[in-house]
């Protein structure tokens, strides 16, 4: 079993940054690739990016390729967001998936709460 907890949302200007942190539990947490995914209000949860079991490569949705990059340490996974626009704006999820990661979010095991991130113009 794996526990995910999500923290680090706010309000932002455009152009700001924000540090999104997800705090994990079990101790099998090297075993699992961990994904963001975002859900704006009206729209489905999308693919932000994921990073692989040992974080050494992650992948990333297009729309914050250059802007957003996540990485872990230890038992916590982060997605440090630069550049940040008004479409960003969403509530931001953790995920955990064994082994491989994926841009599936079917395909994930384990969720977090989201943490809302708001981008004003």
């Amino acid at each position: 079993q794996v526990q995910l907890v999500e923290s680090g949302g706010g309000l932002v200007q455009a152009g700001g940054s924000l540090r999104l942190s997800c705090a994990t539990s079990g101790r099998t947490f090297r075993a699992y690739a961990m994904g963001w995914f975002r859900q704006a209000p009206g729209k489905e949860r999308e693919f932000v990016g994921y990073i692989n079991q040992s974080g050494s490569w992650a992948t990333y949705a297009d729309s914050v390729k250059g802007r957003f990059t996540i990485y872990r340490d230890n038992a916590m996974v982060y997605l440090q967001m630069i550049n940040l626009k008004p479409e960003d704006t969403a509530v931001y999820y953790c995920a955990a998936r064994q082994y491989s990661g994926s841009y599936n979010e079917r395909d994930y095991n384990y969720w977090g709460q989201g943490t809302q991130v708001t981008v004003s113009s």
